[in-house]
């Protein structure tokens, strides 16, 4: 063989395997994850199709929200302490053999909406006017996995896509440099990987999951090349790819593949740049809590929050905060003060979120969720700790075009059961959607012979919720 067919066989090698190594900065099993077939009407942008499956895409009817932020407090969080509190009066304090117990952390209410919050959230309790609670949630299961998989996907008990990837697939992204779906996570919640994955969705619009620190995303650093001579080699292998896939149009697998390549070189020059806040200005990194010199409580979460509000603004469709606190989780079966130290953690982050937003003009067009899997129980394990409660717990939303300052929904005087307005998983998920200008019952895709939605068959939009 010719050394220049050698060479020419060599550098055709070189840039495959730079590209390749490229597609690994993104989803993992992005090429055994997509399945081909879409039902006639399955996404807000039925009809607007381009070769890019990330484009942008109509909504059903006008939205309210671009993107979403969704922050994850993983373990169960008390809502009995934080957002519904109940008294310890009366001998509910635990003492004395009595195994009922209210809040144990004392509470305050919001000076402008009176909206009553524990003093575990000082720091959202202050911006408490721009977020709409519901203290009447029901979850899904009783357990952490299935309830963790039934507030991402609507399933509690089967493999189903994400509402990000549902959000994702549904709208596409506003940057085509930058996944549409991002999770930052330092450690993964119960249900593992699949509170991100796209399942049976186009394997494009599963997570991609970034890590808090230096180094957000690994292996993503410069390809050794120069950019003129990469961009040629990036073209060479997409026009090879393109002229395969042509001589196969239902190679699907194959289309994966290509927009992971797409994807993954963009991302070379635009994520370093999002996940880089050293030009943010000192004013904001103070409102975070972030210090320069040290870390401090909350560090991770704050970088996590700020970077969260830099995605939203480049267009980054869907955005999950994975808060598993400076323990494992929010899980405190025989200790309450646990709570403690995790609410030190994200208190102050949280609040700032929704404080740059709204001072960045961002919150009307910006959905922050705050969500958990479940309750704890009104009554006490261990030395003072809780069980794990379905019946009703707390979540919030701010911005997006939901009511600031509204409370939906009560809970008896100890926390167990709602007495009025209940909400299930699905109807937030309802009504989140209707907030991106999608109709939930028409968000479908056509799988194993029917279409699948993520409300499944149920869902009612809280109209009460919404501004």
């Amino acid at each position: 063989m010719s050394a220049s067919k050698l060479n020419r066989r060599s550098w055709l090698a070189s840039a495959s395997h730079r590209s390749m190594a490229a597609s690994s900065l993104l989803m993992p099993g992005i090429v055994s994850q997509l399945l081909a077939g879409e039902s006639a009407d399955q996404s807000a942008g039925a009809g607007n199709r381009t070769d890019n499956p990330l484009a942008p895409r109509r909504p059903h009817f006008p939205a309210k929200a671009k993107s979403v932020i969704l922050i994850y407090a993983t373990g169960g969080v008390s809502h009995i302490d934080t957002f519904d509190p109940k008294s310890n009066k009366d001998g509910r304090d635990g003492s004395k053999g009595d195994r009922l117990m209210g809040n144990l952390f004392g509470s305050g209410r919001n000076a402008k909406c009176d909206v009553e919050v524990s003093d575990l959230f000082p720091h959202v309790r202050d911006v408490m006017d721009n977020v709409c609670l519901i203290r009447s949630m029901k979850a899904s299961h009783f357990d952490h996995s299935e309830a963790t998989l039934g507030m991402h996907t609507g399933s509690p008990t089967f493999t189903r896509p994400s509402m990000g990837s549902w959000i994702s697939y549904g709208l596409g992204s506003e940057n085509e440099n930058l996944p549409s779906f991002i999770v930052i996570a330092p450690h993964l919640p119960y249900g593992g990987t699949q509170v991100y994955a796209s399942d049976f969705l186009p394997a494009f619009h599963q997570g991609t999951r970034v890590l808090p620190g230096d180094n957000p995303i690994a292996n993503l650093q410069s390809p050794g090349v120069g950019s003129k001579l990469q961009d040629l080699e990036i073209d060479l292998v997409h026009r090879l790819n393109r002229k395969h896939l042509d001589a196969r149009p239902h190679d699907s697998a194959l289309a994966a593949r290509m927009k992971s390549f797409e994807t993954a070189f963009a991302m070379q020059q635009s994520a370093p740049e999002a996940f880089d806040f050293s030009d943010e200005p000192e004013h904001v990194r103070r409102l975070y809590g972030i210090d320069r010199k040290t870390k401090g409580p909350g560090a991770d979460f704050a970088w996590q929050c700020l970077v969260a509000r830099r995605l939203a603004q480049r267009g980054v469709r869907f955005i999950e905060l994975i808060d598993t606190g400076s323990r494992p989780n929010w899980d405190s079966h025989t200790d309450m003060q646990e709570h403690a130290d995790l609410a030190l953690n994200v208190d102050q982050p949280t609040a700032a979120l929704i404080t740059d937003l709204k001072q960045q003009g961002m919150l009307d067009e910006t959905l922050v969720v705050w969500a958990t899997e479940f309750g704890r129980t009104p009554t006490k394990e261990g030395k003072n700790g809780r069980g794990h409660h379905r019946d009703c717990f707390s979540v919030w939303l701010a911005g997006g075009g939901f009511k600031g300052g509204h409370v939906h929904g009560q809970t008896d005087e100890i926390g167990k059961y709602p007495v009025d307005s209940p909400v299930e998983v699905h109807d937030l998920h309802a009504t989140i959607l209707h907030q991106m200008g999608i109709d939930h019952e028409r968000l479908t895709f056509q799988h194993a012979g029917r279409d699948f939605r993520l409300t499944d068959v149920h869902g009612n939009v809280i109209n009460d919720l919404i501004a």
